[in-house]
């Protein structure tokens, strides 16, 4: 099962056919991309939808000095901008933080879903809507948690997100991202993220090998990031459409 099947099925449970085209179009026009590059430029006309199969990816905002903000990551089975073809150009950036595999996606390919896969459809609303939940946290992150907090919370939620895309194996992931990333991500120095991931080692809260995040006790970390994966809605909250395949 597709990264992206699994995680729309949280939601609602697909056919057969459904998921048949869903993991077509991730395996059609495919492009693959080395780390800590540009996927998409700021000002490029969009073509495509992207859709992440394989590695991470970010959005990030850059000023003319070079500071960078990151808005979101990208993770396996994640669709970049699923409305982006009604902009003329694009506001932001996407670039790879790990080697990744893109699937582009067509405007025939989201019209050919309007018009035989109602469900598909459906499901992909669900998505987008769960991806304004993600902004609104983020916002939340910046504006009111403490360093702590935001750092652990975070995790948490790059944890569940990689759970849904089958991603984890017990309490261990892969984490590539950078003390640098965080930085970006969270609106914190390097400085200051160095010293609160050594606070949540401390506390047991996580482990941190190479390119590998082990979470002891996902429900202490939890706690620590003020965190309720309330807004990630994966409680299969489409059930009732579901098919019966």
């Amino acid at each position: 099962m597709s990264p992206l099947v699994r995680k729309l099925e949280q939601f609602v449970r697909l056919s057969s056919a459904d998921r048949a085209f869903l993991n077509r179009a991730a395996s059609e026009r495919l492009r693959k991309f080395g780390p800590r590059v540009d996927i998409v430029r700021e000002g490029e006309r969009p073509k495509d939808v992207q859709l992440v199969v394989a590695g991470w990816a970010c959005r990030y905002k850059q000023l003319e000095d070079g500071r960078r903000q990151v808005v979101s990551f990208f993770l396996p089975g994640d669709i970049c901008d699923l409305n982006v073809f009604i902009l003329r150009e694009m506001d932001h950036s996407i670039g790879s933080i790990t080697d990744v595999a893109i699937a582009d996606l067509s405007r025939e390919f989201f019209e050919e879903i309007s018009g035989g896969y109602p469900r598909v459809v459906t499901a992909l609303w669900w998505e987008s809507l769960v991806d304004a939940a993600i902004q609104r946290e983020w916002t939340l992150n910046l504006g009111q948690r403490t360093a702590l907090e935001r750092m652990a919370h975070l995790l948490c939620e790059l944890f569940f997100r990689l759970r849904l895309a089958g991603l984890t194996s017990g309490d261990s992931c892969d984490f590539p991202l950078t003390q640098a990333d965080l930085a970006d991500a969270s609106g914190l120095s390097k400085v200051h993220v160095n010293r609160t991931l050594q606070e949540l080692r401390s506390a047991n809260l996580i482990v941190l090998k190479g390119k590998t995040l082990v979470v002891p006790d996902l429900r202490r970390l939890m706690d620590a990031g003020l965190f309720n994966a309330n807004y990630l809605h994966m409680e299969r909250e489409g059930r009732q459409l579901d098919a019966i395949e």
